[in-house]
């Protein structure tokens, strides 16, 4: 594995040998006994959602890559005519007719499929990328070699240090990115009165255009430029505060040679630079109405006011206003898997050492807890955790560093709500102001539907709703997604049964879910092929599978969810139109449901019989109802007629996706070689009950895909992987479902299952939950020793929409049941 891991010749053989004064006591951080080199592995990420930095903790050239959240290329700043990848809306009844031509092939072919879906996709025009905004520079003269160096991760408090010593003195350094005040501090501390001199120094990425970096007032930086030519305005500003002896200073002076600007501090013994940064993009100008220019007001203004306030407060008085936030925004939960804090070896090492099957946990709880740790760091802001959460290297980011919907933002959120975390509202914001406006647009122009609104795969932040094109390639394997928006929707609906938050649901989670649900009444079809009177979706791919045919799985049990999410959400949203919901039901019931069992015993991943034995695809995508959805996982057959349910058995349902799933593999397949893919696996596993495979799947992501600063990188053994932060956001809610599992039910009425401890490994004998969120609006602590549960109390809110009976399973067996009315307190000794 390409795991770089080079000890700067500048440090001297007092390394860190254990880990440092000022490591949090609980063993809650990472650590290291050099400088990072490598971005991807080695690097250490701070962020508030609107900003975020990687660092490397150099002392004598620390580099701080910086990024905004909102910084991308393309859009309507590069191109006026970027429509969203739409089609022109005369070519409406063309497409319409089109489309029928697609279906009708479909339906009267011999195998049930189409070579294809053109002309529905259409060029991706300026769809633009994320990018990195350049670095803060931290330049200066060592006095000797540095010996006692370190630099960890504090996530208990979400700070960075870096600490070393000169024959001069020791040094200290803080760095942390504050959501209050939008703003990130490097803070550096000497250990004799006058030690410390540097530069502090903007300097810009390849590809990005020549930028200005000028001296604002005689404390104050500022870098000002473009994403693109032509391309939004970004600019970060930086101001330099100095305490010391009475000749030290600090201030912004221009380089002779280069022209620019920087920040130079000399003789101090404490120094400290605020920087905010901002662009001109904005989602309030992206409708119609605006004419969806996505364009504000210059980022100038606000930003010269969010520095003001931000470098009006000494630095312990922000860190400790930084540290509450960040402790609320975790939301009082906390996991005990029976670690113990390893102080001897560093994180790389640790990393190094970490073998699939024995694997560690400590560092399986380092891991779960780095995941919450970066979620805070990339949402609470303007826009939601994209693919590289809110850090990027480059001008140009993996995959656009943009909203990929077939799984990548999905898993961001999984285990969000169970660990009542406060990230989820830009998430929401987003849907609403990039996605429904020009999704209504798409779903009239390339679908023919007059209701509701539509997104495909691959969504960047200028509300690109339009089926996308490449040439050279077959475009439907991976961009005839309309489902993206349903399974969204399960997002929202999961909101609103954790939270019971009424007023956000009538203002806002209804009426995305609605759009949706009205888009999909009216595209789905009657089965013109097997001629069974089921509505099916056609034409469909099993996301990234290149098959374009009819029922596919995945797309039938999304839409069975959402019809049942409106059917659920119905009666809270204060909404009258009864004749949707009738049609609702209606449709539901003539609705291929999805599941149906193959030639070989598995659960097919289409309506005709494609499935292959052999095939190790990424995607586990018709396993979506085992999880994280539930019409697999929850499965009732059915107990009349005219109810549009197979004649299985839940047993023979469960069997089924179980043998779909070993088919699939471990996540390493010749199709990639991601974290993501193995570490849904490793929660279907969970979700099966299967605590060997669970934990073998688990801990071989962990061995394979991870690097030594825990990043998940997407084909590790690269010169230079890849980050992808889905695999380190879906982790802990894998982990999390091998503890507790409490899926949804098709209902309100049917009786709500939780599940203790149902996938638990020999490896976490003992251990704790505490304020785990249960859907209904209820909060569980647990307790285990020795393998096996030992006490567990459930406390229902004060308010709750609906009281849900509730069943408790421990070791195969129902431990009680009960009716979670508002306010109810259980305790249960086992």
């Amino acid at each position: 594995m390409a795991l770089v891991s080079l000890a700067l010749s500048v440090l001297g053989a007092g390394a860190a040998v254990a880990a440092p004064p000022g490591f949090p006591a609980s063993g809650n951080g990472l650590w290291y006994s050099e400088p990072a080199v490598n971005w991807s592995t080695q690097y250490l990420p701070i962020g508030n959602g609107y900003l975020g930095a990687m660092i490397n903790g150099n002392p004598v050239s620390d580099r701080i890559q910086l990024n905004i959240e909102s910084l991308w290329s393309g859009g309507p700043f590069a191109d006026p005519s970027y429509n969203g990848g739409n089609h022109q809306p005369s070519e409406q009844s063309y497409l319409a007719s089109q489309l029928t031509r697609i279906r009708n092939t479909i339906f009267t072919s011999s195998n049930g499929t189409a070579q294809g879906v053109e002309p529905l996709p259409i060029d991706a025009g300026a769809y633009g990328s994320y990018s990195g905004a350049g670095y803060l520079n931290i330049n200066r003269t060592a006095s000797g070699s540095q010996t006692n160096y370190a630099r960890w991760l504090d996530m208990d408090n979400a700070v960075l240090k870096t600490t070393w010593t000169e024959p001069t003195g020791s040094f200290n350094r803080t760095y942390f990115c504050s959501n209050p005040t939008r703003a990130c501090t490097v803070h550096t501390v000497s250990s004799i009165p006058g030690g410390f001199s540097a530069t502090f120094s903007f300097s810009s990425l390849d590809g990005l255009p020549t930028r200005n970096i000028t001296c604002l007032d005689t404390n104050t930086i500022q870098l000002r430029g473009y994403a693109a030519s032509p391309g939004m305005i970004y600019e970060i500003l930086g101001k330099v505060q100095q305490s010391g002896l009475a000749n030290s200073s600090a201030g912004c002076v221009v380089d002779a040679k280069s022209g620019d600007a920087m920040l130079v501090a000399k003789g101090s013994t404490e120094v400290w630079v605020d920087w905010v940064g901002g662009t001109e993009y904005s989602m309030e100008t992206g409708n119609a109405a605006s004419g969806y220019t996505f364009k504000g007001a210059d980022p100038h203004a606000g930003l010269v006011a969010l520095l003001a306030k931000a470098s009006g407060q000494n630095v312990p008085t922000g860190l400790a206003t930084h540290i509450a936030d960040y402790r609320s925004a975790l939301g009082g939960f906390s996991l005990n898997i029976g670690q113990g804090f390893d102080t001897i070896k560093t994180t790389a090492q640790l990393r190094k050492e970490y073998k699939t099957d024995i694997g560690n946990p400590y560092f399986e709880w380092l891991m779960f807890n780095y995941g919450r740790y970066m979620l805070v760091g990339s949402t609470r802001s303007y826009l939601p955790a994209n693919l590289q959460g809110v850090w990027a290297r480059d001008a140009g980011a993996p995959w656009s560093g943009d909203y990929h919907a077939n799984i990548n933002i999905q898993m961001n959120y999984w285990f969000a709500e169970m660990t009542n975390m406060k990230v989820t509202s830009a998430l929401w914001d987003y849907m609403a102001k990039t996605w429904a406006p020009r999704g209504a647009e798409t779903a009239k122009t390339l679908y023919n539907s007059t209701r509701g609104w539509v997104t495909h795969n691959e969504m960047n932040v200028f509300g690109h709703t339009g089926m996308k094109d490449l040439v050279g390639w077959n475009p439907a394997e991976w961009a005839n997604y309309p489902e993206s928006a349903a399974w969204m929707m399960m997002h929202v609906y999961d909101h609103f049964d954790y939270t019971n938050d009424v007023v956000w649901w009538r203002a806002q989670g209804w009426p995305l879910l609605k759009g949706v649900a009205l888009f999909w009444l009216d595209h789905l079809i009657e089965d013109q092929r097997f001629k069974d009177g089921t509505l099916v979706t056609a034409p469909c791919n099993s996301p990234e599978q290149a098959i374009i045919t009819l029922g596919c799985s995945h797309s039938q049990q999304l839409v069975w969810q959402l019809f049942e999410a409106v059917e659920k959400g119905f009666g809270a949203s204060s909404d009258n139109d009864t004749a949707f919901l009738h049609e609702v039901q209606t449709k539901k019931l003539k609705l291929d449901k999805g599941i149906r069992i193959g030639s070989w015993g598995q659960l097919q991943e289409w309506k005709p019989d494609f499935d292959r034995q052999t095939d190790l695809h990424r995607h586990l995508s018709h396993l979506i109802g085992l999880y994280p959805g539930y019409v697999l996982t929850n499965f009732k057959a059915p107990t009349g007629q005219n109810q549009g349910i197979p004649k299985l058995t839940r047993e023979q349902v469960l069997k089924a996706s179980e043998i779909s799933l070993r088919a699939r593999g471990d996540g390493t397949g010749p199709d990639g070689d991601a974290g993501w893919e193995k570490v849904w696996r490793a929660a279907c596993w969970a979700q099966l009950q299967n605590s060997t495979q669970f934990y073998h799947i688990l801990t071989y992501a962990i061995e394979r895909n991870f690097a030594e600063n825990l990043w998940s990188l997407y084909n590790p053994y690269a010169d230079d992987p890849i980050f992808q932060i889905d695999a380190n956001l879906g982790y802990p809610a894998a982990v999390l479902n091998a503890l507790v599992q409490a899926p949804d039910t098709s209902s309100l009425s049917d009786a709500l299952t939780i599940t203790l401890l149902p996938a638990l490994p020999s490896a976490w004998g003992s251990g704790s939950i505490v304020g785990a969120r249960i859907r209904g609006g209820m909060t569980l602590d647990l307790t285990w020793s020795n393998g096996k549960a030992v006490t567990a109390s459930l406390k229902v809110d004060p308010v709750v929409r609906y009281a849900r009976q509730v069943q408790l399973w421990y070791g195969g067996k129902l431990v009680t049941a009960f009716s979670a009315t508002a306010g109810l307190k259980r305790n249960f000794d086992f």
